[in-house]
């Protein structure tokens, strides 16, 4: 029996409250309790407590009434088990991110090269006659001059220092920006206790040891807790013990729940018994840490690729960051199970995939830093081969110890224009920018009513090109209202009045509806005068009570009359049963239950109806039929959800039924009434949707409700428009297209079902899941297709990890949701999807837009810079210019062109698609065109500039001459002219108008405004270490005159029309088709396409379909035993191997994770704690094939094995899990 209640003493915590504080049991005892598991975690109980009230007597606390609440109580609770707070790691601090903004190459060469130049500058060799020298002394007469010579190895390395706090401040912000959100949603993560007798909600970390917790399907258990009421409980624990089967839970079984599992059916409720690092997530963590400290040196080189995604995948929630991190990273090292490896091969071809952006950012980075390289190392060479043949060749000098230090300072002024030209043409603005875009975005998205938990979630989402969506909540308005009923074969059009229903059947149908619906489900008083009543817990269920009360009964009195520890047995709502019941006891020894569900699965179970007169009349299979045909599809076709409402009763004297056989349990019913529900549409979707169609993104409905309900309200949102060739399919038939006679997924079936499938009803979570993968993984389509998903229900969660992003319901969502998802919505709004498209599309061009400008300023300093050393031995731009130009137009653009805010001309335009380049020809047109103007400017300033503006030549100047007003007007002119083009920049489709909404970007208006003043600072202040000398009026007028001429020259690149530049190459491609080839090839040998095995985050072992495990388990048993196995061994015989085999896997894991700890007390406690491995569901029937449809099946009790986990009596030959293995 599931539904166990443990008898209830009249002992209550408010009572026994004023104790002296010290508990009957401390907080080892409860410790060592929790490592122990099902039978032995049950006799352990009734050893030391009797039984678990016992417990609860010792903790001070009453199954009943819960804790009184009473702030001094709680205190004690706390100093002596413990808050329920797993501290987050330490954040890093400002120098350690300074220590690894220095690691980046570029800033190491300059800081080299800056340090060996100061050196130089300060050695003067004794009585160095320059004259020996040759001419290359030649401007070193000025002592002063000579003294400077520090000036530009100090400016360089301030340059350097400056560079490295911004990156280090961006980092730190970042972090803080994360830790703000995690905590953010920590904060919002509540659970439902009783205090003082009344059931309420408090945030996580106040849960305290004592506490009576209710738990429920879909809920994150946020501490280890003792069973004491149960309906049908499952729970799976795979996040920690990496077992996949759904665990059964009772009280006379197995009562341990652990922290950080997810309920996957029923409900109860437990004390809590352990929390915070006292638990068993708590356990692991603090080993994890200890073995983190070893682990650093590794970590490090892996840090680099960079702190957010480290952040990213510690999924925020409480302390479940820990549930992926022993498994991802303890999962390599077990090299003898070569199959447990390749999983982590394929997790990480996914990640990397995800990001759509990260991918070609990265390509392009690398292209470029390559072409620098190239270039930098040609400056360096033609530099030194042209000073050596001058001097040795031409001038006929020889090398002498006196002039070695003079030749240095040369070589080193080479090596500095070399490593210049290499910083400028390396684009360090780049990751700086898309962390600005970013994090500026996710900031703003949180106002959109987007909590984004994954940052990169929100840029793919601007490449979205499908998005899959639930219907309850999403589309509708999740408030439903009973609308129309069938009762005593009457069909009302709204809810009939109380006198029209026969008073027999209207008491049968409120203690129906009243008692078989969650006790947590209830209608409460509006908040607001006038409002509407509050609806808390299952949307239909509070229908249907919304209907009692307008029948004018009430149900609190009935439930009152008949506690939930008064059912005798629960059988709760799950995916495939779509139906709930429950069962009660009669006086006489009979029994009565009441079951609600989906009418057209309920009514198939009935065999009664209740007529006009309130008795039961037969119903037969064509009496079904008439129903469905002439009730049940017309409220479906006006878009509503159908619900039957039936009983059953079962007489005293043919004895208690076996309440396992479900199968003949829920049959025989007697039908009382069918309603229709409505569930109106937000009146805010058709306008979002009509938006996302003509933002080339398509909409598709998956919903568990039936097909007609499905149409109808999929033709009001505008998903179907009349007219169009569009599919509605069910689950059923869905499966029936894509599956091949082995009933496994082939992708090409599926090709030719989602192109043009528009709504899948009455779908199952491994539908949904296999749809969105079919997606994601098809090549049909011209570009690739990027999928967003919608779910709220713990079984959406693999099609909310497997989706390029995952949307959860922030209010209907459960926990299991919102952990795999990417952004949370916290208004279960669609319309608040499109935003997140905006706003992506937005990030995707904000990155365009700094590219463009980024990659101009490169290409004309790095020509520059290398012609310029070629032709004059000397750099245009000197070292701190370069840096200069580098800082501003790197930090300072990245943040003016990031924080661009997007308009709803973005959503007029198609998705870019994952193999769309980040470089279109437009803004090649761009690069290149306005490369070319300042290219003619700058050189013909360099060459003719002194004749132009009547002044000095500063070309050849000699090594520390002064800095000419030549060389300062080139530098000023190529300021001028990056500062007006970064207005260009603002535009990267062609248009005309740059200025157009210049006003709504503060920011960028200041970025150029201060930019332009500290420009005015360096010229006419800079002197030295800047080389430049103060300009007069009229040449600063020129420099701005020839920069807004950037502006005129932008129109004239406009003009051009693109298309007749088919020349012009893309850059930063995505995957291609070839690539994606290859990938896949070596992705699925991992991961073969059976949905069914929901791939949930903390799991070791992957496994592929049940039936082709088993077929070939057989095989291989009946070739070892010689002989043709007996059916039931048939059955039974896999599901223990297999089990056998999971185990080992999984004390590997185990004994990995507490290797080279210190403390031998620490040791010795999870020993004890990993050497239980009979985590197995302990299954009352015979073991059967389990169908596709159920994800919780169970499973025969194993043969107990020993401690080490690894043997075990009752297996088949040693040579068999081998065998298994490789077949796996």
């Amino acid at each position: 029996m599931a539904n166990n209640t443990a008898e209830h003493p009249p002992g209550n915590s408010v009572a026994e409250g004023n104790h002296d504080g010290d508990f009957g049991v401390t907080v080892m005892d409860l410790r060592e309790l929790m490592e122990l598991r099902s039978a032995e975690g049950v006799s352990k109980i009734q050893d030391t407590h009797g039984d678990v009230q016992g417990l609860c007597r010792r903790l001070k606390t009453s199954a009943i009434e819960g804790l009184s609440g009473n702030p001094v109580d709680l205190e004690k609770r706390h100093t002596s088990f413990g808050k329920n707070f797993i501290p987050p790691k330490k954040a890093k601090t400002f120098l350690a991110l300074v220590w690894e903004a220095l690691q980046d190459v570029t800033l190491i060469i300059l800081e080299i090269a800056a340090i060996i130049s100061l050196g130089l500058s300060f050695y003067h060799p004794p009585g160095g006659d320059s004259e020996a020298c040759g001419q290359v002394a030649g401007g070193v007469e000025d002592e002063g001059e000579a003294q400077a010579g520090w000036i530009e190895g100090a400016a360089i390395l301030f340059s350097v220092a400056i560079v490295v706090l911004v990156t280090a401040f961006n980092d730190w912000s970042k972090e803080k920006q994360f830790r703000g959100l995690q905590s953010r949603i920590e904060q919002e993560q509540k659970f439902t206790v009783i205090r003082k007798g009344q059931v309420i909600q408090i945030p996580v970390s106040e849960i305290v040891v004592g506490d009576i917790a209710q738990i429920k399907y879909g809920d994150l258990l946020p501490a280890d807790g003792i069973l004491i009421q149960g309906n049908d409980l499952k729970i799976d624990e795979s996040s920690l013990t990496g077992e996949s089967d759904q665990v059964r839970k009772s009280m006379e079984k197995d009562p341990m729940l652990l922290s950080g599992t997810h309920v996957m059916e029923g409900s109860g409720r437990m004390v809590v018994s352990a929390v915070g690092l006292n638990s068993q997530t708590g356990i692991i963590f603090t080993l994890l840490c200890a073995g983190d400290n070893e682990e650093v040196k590794k970590v490090k080189k892996s840090k680099k690729q960079g702190p957010s995604e480290n952040r990213n995948k510690a999924k925020t929630q409480d302390g479940i960051a820990l549930e992926i991190q022993p498994l991802k990273s303890e999962e390599a090292t077990e090299s003898e199970e070569k199959e447990e490896v390749k999983p982590v091969k394929k997790v990480n071809v996914t990640k990397k995939e995800k990001s759509v952006l990260q991918g070609k950012l990265t390509k392009l980075a690398v292209q470029i830093g390559k072409a620098g390289l190239i270039m930098s190392a040609l400056t360096v060479i033609i530099l030194i081969l042209y000073f050596v043949i001058d001097t040795f060749a031409v001038q006929g000098q020889s090398w002498t110890s006196d002039c070695t230090p003079i030749y240095i300072q040369y070589f080193v002024k080479f090596f500095i224009i070399g490593v210049t030209v290499l910083v400028v043409a390396v684009p360090e603005g780049l990751p700086l920018a898309v962390t600005i875009s970013l994090a500026y975005s996710v900031k703003k998205m949180m106002k959109d009513n987007n909590l984004v938990r994954h940052l990169d979630a929100c840029e793919t989402m601007g490449n979205a090109t499908a998005i899959c969506s639930d219907k309850t909540g999403t589309l509708t308005m999740n408030r439903m209202t009973v609308v129309q009923a069938y009762v005593n074969d009457t069909h009302f059009k709204t809810v009939p009045e109380p006198d029209a229903i026969k008073p027999k059947t209207l008491e049968v149908m409120v203690n129906s509806i009243s008692i078989n619906s969650a006790y947590t489900t209830k209608i409460l008083p509006p908040e607001k005068e006038g409002g509407l009543p509050r609806h808390v817990g299952n949307k239909t269920e509070c229908a249907l009570l919304g209907m009692v009360l307008q029948l004018k009964r009430d149900y609190q009195p009935i439930r009152d009359e008949v506690p939930e520890e008064k059912l005798y047995k629960v059988y709760t709502f799950n995916s495939s049963r779509k139906s709930m019941s429950t069962v009660l006891k009669n006086a006489d020894g009979g029994f009565r239950m009441y079951s609600k569900g989906a009418s057209e699965i309920v009514l198939r179970k009935c065999s009664r109806i209740l007529d006009t007169q309130g008795q039961p009349r037969v119903f037969k299979p064509k009496d079904r039929d008439e129903m469905v045909r002439k009730v049940i599809e017309p409220m479906a076709c006006d878009g509503l959800r159908t619900i039957c409402v039936a009983y059953r009763d079962f007489p005293a004297e043919a004895g208690e039924p076996n309440w396992e056989n479900e199968n003949e349990i829920l049959n025989e019913l007697t039908c009382i009434v069918v309603v229709g529900i409505e569930d109106p549409v937000r009146p805010e979707v058709p306008d979002a949707i009509v938006k996302c169609q003509r933002a080339g993104i398509t909409v598709r409905m998956v919903t568990g409700d039936n097909i007609n309900t499905a149409r109808a309200i999929a033709i009001k949102c505008g998903i179907l428009l009349p007219g169009e060739d569009f599919l509605c399919m069910e689950g059923k038939e869905f499966n029936q297209q894509i599956r091949n006679d082995q009933g496994e997924v082939e992708q090409e079936r599926l090709d030719k079902v989602w192109p043009k499938l528009r709504v899948l009803a009455r779908s199952s979570p491994t539908d949904k899941h296999t749809l969105v993968k079919g997606i994601i993984d098809s090549t049909v389509l011209e570009t690739r297709q990027v999928v967003a998903v919608t779910g709220d229900g713990t079984n959406d969660g693999p099609a909310l990890k497997k989706a390029d992003v995952g949307f959860a319901m922030g209010i209907a969502g459960t926990d299991v949701a919102k952990e795999a998802s990417d952004i949370i919505l916290t208004d279960d709004n669609f319309s608040s999807i499109v935003k997140a498209v905006m706003w992506g599309r937005n990030v995707y061009d904000s990155i365009s837009k700094f590219l463009q400008f980024q990659l101009t300023v490169n290409v004309v300093a790095v020509i520059v810079a290398f012609t310029g050393a070629c032709i004059t031995q000397d750099s245009p731009l000197k070292a701190v210019q370069m840096l200069w130009v580098n800082l501003i137009m790197d930090t300072l653009a990245s943040l003016a062109l990031a924080t661009e805010p997007p308009c709803e001309s973005l959503l007029l335009r198609k998705p870019y698609g994952r193999n769309k380049p980040l470089i279109s020809r437009t803004m090649m047109k761009n690069i290149l065109g306005h490369a070319v103007y300042q290219l003619t400017i700058i050189f013909t300033l360099l060459f003719a500039g002194e004749t132009i503006f009547n002044i000095d030549s500063g070309r050849n100047s000699p090594l520390h001459a002064p800095p000419s007003e030549h060389y300062t007007i080139v530098f000023n002119v190529f300021v001028m002219m990056q500062l007006f083009n970064e207005i260009n920049a603002r535009k990267i489709h062609g248009e005309r108008n740059v200025f157009e909404g210049i006003y709504k970007n503060p920011i960028f208006c200041s970025v150029v405004l201060g930019t332009f003043i500290l420009q005015i600072v360096i010229v006419q202040f800079g002197g030295k270490p800047f080389s430049c000398t103060a300009l007069t009026i009229d040449q600063w007028l020129w420099c701005v005159f020839i920069g807004v001429g950037e502006l005129l020259w932008g129109q004239l690149i406009s003009a051009i029309p693109t298309h007749h530049l088919k020349f012009l190459m893309e850059a930063g491609h995505g995957t291609t088709k070839e690539e994606i080839k290859d990938e896949e090839m070596t992705e699925g040998a991992d991961e073969i396409d059976h949905a069914e095995m929901e791939l949930r985050r903390g799991q070791i072992l992957w496994f592929r379909g049940l039936n082709r495990i088993q077929t070939q388990m057989d095989v291989v048993y009946t070739f070892q035993t010689g002989q043709a196995p007996v059916p039931g061994a048939l059955r039974r015989q896999p599901s223990v191997v297999s089990q056998h085999n999971d185990i080992k896997v999984v004390n590997a894991f185990r004994s990995s994770l507490h290797v080279g700890l210190e403390s031998p007390e620490s040791r010795s406690s999870i020993h004890s704690f990993m050497a239980h491995p009979e985590f197995v569901p302990q299954s009352e029937e015979e073991a059967r094939i389990p169908t596709i449809e159920e994800t919780g099946d169970e499973i025969d009790p194993l043969p107990s094995a020993s401690s080490s986990g690894a043997g075990g009596g009752g297996e088949p030959p040693s040579a068999f899990p081998h065998s298994c293995e490789s077949s796996i």
